[in-house]
C-alpha cells in the first residue's frame, strides 16, 4: 500500500516545529549577548544596534565603508613576505602564510591605496587582524612607509586604521625593524608639512601601538577598542598591582591623553573628512 512507502518523520521534530538554520544567519553580539541577524549588522557597518558594540571589519569592509562609491586605488598589492628566517612553530610560516593569504584574501595584514573620503583625495593604510593576527611584518611596514611616501609626494593626508597584535615573531628582529622604518617614515611626512591621522580599532597593540599607531598629528579610536602595548596580564605580572577598571580601552586612554577624540564608526567618514577640511584646506 502506498501508506508504506510515505517517509518517515522524526517525532521530535513534530513537537518541537523546529527547523534546520543555516549556519551565519545569525551573530551573537559581544556586548550584550544579543542574537543579531547577520544581514542587519552588515548593513549597520558591523555595530550593533542595541549596545553599539563595534564588531571588527576586514580592511576591505572598511575600505568600502569610507571610500567614494567604494572606489579605491590599491598600491603596493604585489607584495609578498619570504621566510628569511626559516621559522616554523605549529607549522612552517610558509605554510601559514598562505594559509591566511586564501582565507583572508589578502597578500598580507594591510591594505593601502589613494581613495576619496567626501571628494577629498587621501591615501589610506588598512590593517586586517584576520591575516595573522594583524601583525607587522616586513611587508607591513614597507607598505605602510610608501604610502607615507606617496602621500608627501602627492600631497594629500595619510590615514592609518590599526587592527594588530603587534609584532610578527615569525620575521623576529626583521619585524621590530619595521618600527623605526614606519616611525621614521610618518616622521618625514610631518616635517614636510604634511597631515597624518591614526585610527585605532579593536584591538591595536604591541609594536604597532609602540610606532606609527601612536604617531598620528590627531589620533581618533573606535569606541571600547583595546589600546595598549603589553597585554593587562602581563603588565599585572609585572608591577604586581591590580590594573584599575576599563584599563586599555580606548576610553580610558583618551582619558590619559594618548587619543584625541573617540568617534564611531558610522560617523568616522563625516569626521575624517572634516577634520581634513580644517587642517588643510
Amino acid at each position: 500500500m502506498a501508506w508504506f512507502n510515505k517517509a518517515k518523520r522524526d517525532p521530535r521534530a513534530a513537537k518541537t516545529g523546529k527547523k534546520d538554520i543555516p549556519a551565519g544567519v545569525w551573530v551573537k553580539c559581544e556586548g550584550c549577548s544579543s542574537a543579531l541577524f547577520s544581514r542587519d549588522l552588515e548593513t549597520n557597518l558591523k555595530v550593533c544596534p542595541k549596545c553599539h558594540y563595534h564588531f571588527r571589519m576586514t580592511a576591505r569592509e572598511r575600505i568600502a565603508s569610507l571610500a567614494n562609491d567604494g572606489k579605491f586605488e590599491e598600491a603596493d598589492s604585489d607584495l609578498r613576505a619570504v621566510d628569511a628566517l626559516s621559522f616554523s612553530d605549529s607549522q612552517s610560516y610558509l605554510r601559514r602564510l598562505e594559509d591566511n593569504r586564501k582565507r583572508a584574501g589578502l597578500n598580507d595584514a594591510v591594505v593601502t591605496g589613494r581613495a576619496r573620503l567626501h571628494g577629498r583625495p587621501v591615501m589610506m593604510a588598512v590593517m586586517d587582524f584576520g591575516f595573522i593576527g594583524g601583525s607587522m611584518g616586513s611587508v607591513v611596514g614597507e607598505k605602510i612607509a610608501r604610502a607615507a611616501d606617496i602621500a608627501l609626494a602627492e600631497k594629500m593626508p595619510l590615514i592609518s586604521f590599526s587592527s594588530s597584535g603587534g609584532a610578527r615573531m615569525q620575521e623576529g628582529i626583521l619585524s621590530l625593524m619595521q618600527m623605526a622604518k614606519t616611525s621614521a617614515a610618518v616622521a618625514r611626512l610631518s616635517r614636510e608639512g604634511g597631515l597624518y591621522i591614526s585610527v585605532l580599532t579593536n584591538p591595536t597593540t604591541g609594536g604597532v601601538t609602540a610606532s606609527f599607531a601612536m604617531l598620528g598629528d590627531l589620533i581618533l579610536a573606535e569606541p571600547g577598542a583595546l589600546v595598549g602595548f603589553a597585554g593587562p596580564r602581563v603588565i599585572e605580572q609585572t608591577i604586581r598591582q591590580k590594573l584599575p577598571k576599563g584599563f586599555q580601552t580606548a576610553e580610558f586612554v583618551q582619558q590619559h591623553g594618548f587619543v584625541d577624540r573617540i568617534v564611531p564608526r558610522k560617523q568616522m567618514k563625516s569626521s575624517l573628512a572634516e577634520i581634513i577640511g580644517l587642517l588643510t584646506d
